[in-house]
C-alpha cells in the first residue's frame, strides 16, 4: 500500500481558533481521518504522529488531524461540552492524565466510548496502569506513557561513603534512613531531595503499599489510616535527620540534583530526561527500585507517578477505525514502541516492548544499565490502589500536614486538619 502523508493541523490559525473554542473538524468529514487532542510537540504529539504514519502504511488513505491542546485545556473543553450537553465539539481521540481521568469519567460517563470490543490483550499492560482508565472491569483508555517510579543515585557519592547501588536495591525506608544519615555525616550530601509543595514522595510511599488517602467508599481517610501514618512518620524522620533535603519549588528541586547537593532522587521515570541533560554527570548515575515501607504487609518497592492514556470520545463517528488504530499501534506494536523511544523518549507501558533489543541497549549516562527494559519491568509490579477523583487535593492536604509537622505542629492536629480539609474539598 502506498504510504500517505500524515496530516497534522497545527497552524497558528488553528491553534488560535481552538483557543477561542471553535468546533473541531471531526472524522465525519473523512471516514479515514481521526481528530486528536494532545499536548507536548516533542513527546505525545510526535508519538501520535509516528503511530499514524505506521498505521497509514497498511491502511490506504488514513490520516490524523492533531490539534495541540494543553492538558488543562483538554479538561476545560471537556467540562464545557458536558455542561452544555453537547459533545460535538470533542475530537475523536483525546489524551488525558491518568491521575485526573477518573474524575471526568465519573462526572461525565457519556463523554467516552467503552472499549469492550477492542482487540487488545490487556494483560500486556501492568494491572495498575490499566486500572487508571477502568470502571467495573470495563476499559475506557489505551495506556500510553509509563509512570513507573525509579530511584536514581549518584554512584560516585555512594562510593565516597562506602556504598554501592546494590546496597540501595530492594531495601526498606528505615534502612534507607540509616544509609542516608551515614552519607550525610561522611559527605555532607543528602540522599534524597523532595519538593515541599508537591507531595510526590509521600504519595509514592503510600501508593507503593497499595493504599491511598481515601477509603474504598471514596471518603477522606487520613486520620486512622495506619499505612498513611507510617509513611508520614518515616517521611518526617527523613527530613528531620538530614536524609531528605526539603525544598520550596521545582526549580530548587532540580538544582539540588544538578549541583550535586543531593545524591539521589525518587520519582516517576520521566525524571531521567532531566538528569540526562546534565552532561557533566554522564556515567555517574544508576537506577534501582525505590525503598518500601516497613511494617506494612502489602508494601512493595514499586509505585507510579505520572502517565497518561488515550480515550475515544462519544463524538467519534468511526469508533471501529479509532479502536483498530489504537489497538494496532499503542495497544500491541513492539515496532511502534521501538520507534518512539529514541525519537521522543516515551517509555512503553506495553510489557512485551521491554524485551526488544532497543529497550535493552546499555545507557551510557546510567553507567551502561539497560534502564528502559528495567523501567518496563518495574511497571509490571506496581500494586493497585483505590482511585479518587480528588488525587491532587488529597496530595496537597497531606503535604501541608507534613510541612506543619516538620515545623512543630503536633501530628494529631496536623492530620486532623488534613482530614477535615480534604473532606470539605470533596463536598465542593
Amino acid at each position: 500500500m502506498k504510504k500517505k502523508v500524515l496530516t497534522v493541523l497545527l497552524t497558528g490559525a488553528m491553534v488560535a481558533s481552538m483557543a477561542a473554542g471553535a468546533t473541531v473538524v471531526s472524522a465525519e468529514d473523512n471516514d479515514n481521518t481521526l481528530t486528536v487532542w494532545a499536548w507536548d510537540q516533542n513527546f505525545n504529539i510526535k508519538s501520535m504522529q509516528i503511530a499514524a504514519d505506521q498505521y497509514a502504511a497498511d491502511h490506504e488513505g488514513f490520516s490524523v488531524d492533531i490539534i495541540e491542546t494543553s492538558s488543562d485545556d483538554c479538561q476545560t473543553k471537556l467540562t464545557t461540552a458536558a455542561n452544555a450537553g453537547d459533545y460535538s465539539t470533542l475530537p475523536d481521540i483525546v489524551l488525558m492524565q491518568d491521575n485526573s481521568y477518573q474524575k471526568f469519567l465519573k462526572a461525565y460517563p457519556d463523554a467516552f466510548t467503552d472499549l469492550k470490543d477492542m482487540n487488545v490483550n490487556w494483560d500486556d499492560f501492568g494491572a495498575l496502569k490499566q486500572s487508571y482508565s477502568m470502571v467495573d472491569d470495563t476499559h475506557y483508555g489505551v495506556p500510553f506513557d509509563n509512570g513507573a517510579v525509579i530511584a536514581c543515585y549518584r554512584t560516585d557519592i555512594l562510593e565516597e561513603a562506602g556504598y554501592t547501588l546494590d546496597d540501595l536495591t530492594d531495601i526498606t525506608w528505615s534502612r534507607f534512613e540509616e544509609i542516608g544519615k551515614d552519607i550525610h555525616e561522611k559527605t555532607g550530601k543528602y540522599l534524597l531531595t523532595s519538593e515541599a509543595t508537591g507531595g510526590d514522595t509521600l504519595m509514592m510511599m503510600v501508593q507503593s503499599c497499595g493504599a491511598n488517602f481515601v477509603n474504598e467508599d471514596g471518603e477522606a481517610y487520613i486520620v486512622g489510616n495506619e499505612t498513611a501514618e507510617k509513611c508520614i512518620d518515616l517521611y518526617t524522620e527523613l527530613v528531620q535527620n538530614d536524609v531528605v533535603k526539603l525544598v520550596n519549588n521545582w526549580d530548587e528541586y532540580i538544582a539540588t540534583i544538578t549541583s550535586g547537593e543531593a545524591a539521589g532522587i525518587v520519582n516517576g521515570n520521566w525524571i531521567t530526561a532531566t538528569l540526562m541533560s546534565t552532561e557533566d554527570q554522564k556515567g555517574l548515575w544508576g537506577i534501582t527500585t525505590m525503598p518500601k515501607v516497613d511494617g506494612v504487609d502489602t508494601a512493595t518497592n514499586y509505585a507510579n507517578n505520572g502517565g497518561s492514556s488515550w480515550y475515544i470520545t462519544s463524538n467519534c463517528k468511526n469508533v471501529e477505525l479509532a479502536e483498530d488504530f489504537l489497538a494496532s499501534t499503542f495497544g500491541s506494536s513492539t515496532d511502534f514502541y521501538d520507534a518512539i523511544l529514541p525519537e521522543t523518549g516515551a517509555i512503553s507501558c506495553y510489557l512485551p516492548a521491554g524485551e526488544s533489543d532497543v529497550y535493552n541497549e546499555p545507557n551510557e549516562f546510567f553507567g551502561g544499565q539497560p534502564i528502559f527494559s528495567t523501567i518496563v519491568e518495574y511497571s509490571s509490579h506496581i500494586p493497585e490502589f483505590t482511585k479518587t477523583p480528588y488525587h491532587y487535593e488529597a496530595r496537597e492536604c497531606v503535604n501541608t500536614a507534613v510541612v506543619n509537622i516538620v515545623n512543630g505542629t503536633a501530628k494529631e492536629d496536623a492530620l486532623q486538619e488534613a482530614q477535615d480539609t480534604l473532606a470539605f474539598k470533596m463536598t465542593e
